[in-house]
């Protein structure tokens, strides 16, 4: 298959939250020795992996999962339809499930460098912040240039309270990609547990710059200028973090912000 993959990108919010790059297609033609049987099936392996890339992309991740299993009853060796398949399990909630398919595609690709990134980020949701933390280190042995593995590592030395080993991988990723709006993003999360409120809202403002439809950012730099004081302005950042969870359905999120902005605006009129 084609060595191109999905990755899972995670943030810092009052709960966890995640992104989700666009997949990609395997190009390869099925390798010989599954030849006949494939066509004794009708459909290949790499049709099938194909097609469940395509669901991915349409969130119809337990349509994904059956195409992975059929593509995986034709060639069970395959790394790269075990990683897509935990993909699809972490995106449902399924983690044990999504962390047995990360270790298969490991133990078939031993340098499969994103197979570790995500099954560490399995970990992180798991709580498990010493392995999460294994396995980013793992991914950026095998690919120094990741800057999202070490923004996801930063991530779990920053629950863990070692917010100096959280900001020194922040520091890394931006190295790497100045660019990365979940580095600014997430540095400005361990700042504020520093109460470097003021450093904190200039990365939330570098992730927006960047970013500018970035929700979760607009909701934090909200709760700082909030800290600072500065009510109309942190007002502004929630109702604009609002928008944005309402325009993508996330109701929760939504209501939270609108909880915040309406307390505001009671302690104002206090």
């Amino acid at each position: 298959m084609n060595q191109t993959y999905r990755t899972l990108a995670f943030l810092g919010f009052t709960t966890i939250l995640v992104g989700l790059p666009k997949a990609v297609f395997a190009q390869l033609p099925p390798v010989p020795g599954l030849i006949a049987a494939q066509q004794q099936q009708g459909v290949s392996a790499v049709e099938l992996y194909n097609r469940g890339v395509d669901k991915l992309n349409a969130g119809n991740y337990q349509g994904a999962i059956a195409d992975f299993d059929q593509a995986l009853q034709l060639d069970s060796k395959d790394a790269d339809t075990y990683y897509n398949r935990g993909y699809a399990y972490h995106t449902i909630g399924s983690y044990e499930k999504a962390i047995t398919d990360y270790t298969e595609a490991i133990r078939l690709n031993p340098k499969f460098a994103q197979a570790y990134s995500n099954r560490g980020y399995t970990y992180f949701v798991l709580k498990n912040y010493q392995q999460s933390i294994a396995d980013a280190t793992k991914a950026i042995e095998l690919n120094q240039s990741s800057d999202n593995a070490y923004v996801s590592r930063g991530n779990a030395h920053d629950e863990l309270g070692n917010h100096d080993a959280a900001l020194a991988d922040y520091e890394k990723a931006l190295s790497l990609n100045p660019n990365s709006a979940r580095a600014f993003y997430n540095r400005g999360l361990t700042r504020n547990r520093l109460n470097q409120h003021q450093s904190a809202i200039q990365d939330y403002s570098q992730a927006i710059r960047i970013q500018p439809e970035f929700a979760e950012a607009y909701y934090n730099r909200g709760l700082s200028r909030f800290t600072l004081k500065n009510y109309q302005d942190a007002i502004a950042d929630l109702k604009k973090a609002a928008e944005l969870f309402k325009q993508n359905g996330r109701t929760d999120n939504y209501q939270s912000a609108m909880d915040v902005i309406k307390n505001i605006q009671e302690l104002g009129n206090s």
